[in-house]
């Protein structure tokens, strides 16, 4: 089965159909602050630009009412958890017809006992590294070798992410075998300002390496 493709930090309509042109699989808009922040007006005409594809948003501070209220007004597919969401949001959610990706940060191994209860209530589990004072995965590449790990102990829906490149992203899928995998800066000019080209590559190097089932 094909590994699917993630562009996150969507805040332009023109960057949503270029991913969608170049075959990925998903897009995002974040609403959890930083310098990719949308607002629902911005994040309804991304969602109409994808033309159908799965839209999510990015989550972290806001109640499980906002969140359905802004998936409702704007269209989006699903919520990406980031931050205390508890088991109990993310079956809410998925009750309310969400995908539900829940948001890991890891450091080191130990971190990993945590990715059962994570998974519990999700359609899948985001894996990136955990960074102090920083929201995300603030384009610093997660440990391959942390990710193997991951992948080995957990045999649910795995999002890989933090710091892929086009250049880089196809020795992460061979070595983790991720079922997704998840990328915003290192497609970009500038922060929120995805460049088509990247993203075409970015899409093309995973495409030559997804495993098959």
């Amino acid at each position: 089965m094909a590994v699917e493709v993630k562009i996150c930090g969507i805040t332009r309509v023109e960057d949503a159909a270029a991913a969608v042109a170049a075959g990925a699989d998903w897009l995002g808009v974040v609403f959890a602050g930083g310098p990719r922040l949308v607002d629902a007006a911005r994040a309804g005409l991304i969602v109409e630009a994808a033309g159908g594809r799965p839209v999510m948003g990015v989550f972290a501070t806001q109640s499980t009412d906002e969140i359905l209220h802004l998936c409702d007004r704007c269209g989006l597919a699903g919520a990406q958890l980031h931050g205390d969401y508890t088991t109990d949001d993310a079956l809410g959610l998925s009750a309310n017809g969400l995908t539900v990706w829940r948001v890991m940060r890891l450091a080191g191994a130990d971190d990993l006992a945590g990715l059962p209860s994570m998974a519990a209530g999700a359609d899948a589990v985001l894996v990136e590294p955990r960074l102090r004072n920083v929201q995300g995965g603030g384009g610093i590449a997660l440990s391959l070798s942390l990710a193997a790990h991951a992948r080995r102990r957990f045999d649910g829906r795995l999002v890989l992410a933090g710091g892929l490149r086009p250049d880089t992203v196809a020795q992460a899928v061979g070595l983790v075998r991720p079922d997704a995998v998840d990328v915003s800066s290192g497609v970009e000019i500038l922060p929120g300002i995805k460049d088509s080209q990247k993203i075409e590559q970015f899409v093309e190097a995973v495409r030559g390496l997804s495993p098959v089932a």
